[in-house]
């Protein structure tokens, strides 16, 4: 986003006066970046609240870990989807990085599997409590992913040139969120 709207939306965040509900979206519309209101059951304002969703239980699982780095590169990761998502809305936000995140994520992938047991099997999203819930952010990054790939199915206006790394990064992220699942289940993973 631009300097000028993130100032706008902090300035009205701190505005004390201001009500937290605006009743825009009492009819079932909602404003996206420019100001054009659409449906809130529009495949757009699904794909970016997946994206949000998403993002939101990654901040859930940062709560549950004890590791500064593994916080930081989730927290990363947030930042990263808060951009997909402002592209998505149609604010012109450059993605210049996820091309190296991606990268990023296939070298942890590797070090992960290079560690665990080699899996011939289906495994169970169960075990630890964190390793369950790597495996909600695996299951709620797919949907994303779907949800995300139906928009560029059915819309040209969201610019073509990000499309790919977006899906590429989504798809990525979900294996990454798998491969934690594992490691967090430490062997205890019981498969089918």
């Amino acid at each position: 986003m631009k300097k000028a709207v993130k100032n706008a939306m902090a300035a009205a965040i701190l505005n004390a006066n201001m009500p937290i509900y605006t009743k825009t979206g009492d009819e079932g519309k909602t404003s996206i970046y420019g100001g054009k209101r659409v449906s809130k059951s529009s495949p757009l304002v699904e794909a970016y609240g997946s994206v949000d969703e998403l993002t939101s239980l990654i901040g859930l699982v940062i709560s549950k870990l004890k590791v500064k780095e593994e916080k930081t590169f989730l927290t990363g990761i947030q930042k990263n989807l808060y951009k997909i998502m402002s592209l998505l809305s149609g604010a012109p936000v450059k993605l210049n990085n996820l091309e190296n995140e991606i990268l990023g994520f296939e070298k942890r992938i590797d070090k992960l599997v290079n560690k665990l047991p080699k899996l011939n099997r289906f495994i169970l999203p169960q075990g630890t409590e964190l390793a369950s819930w790597f495996h909600v952010l695996r299951t709620v990054c797919r949907r994303t992913e779907r949800c995300v790939i139906a928009v560029f199915n059915s819309q040209n206006s969201i610019t073509r040139n990000n499309q790919p790394v977006i899906i590429k990064y989504l798809n990525r992220l979900s294996d990454l969120f798998f491969m934690f699942a594992r490691w967090y289940n430490k062997g205890l993973e019981i498969k089918t």
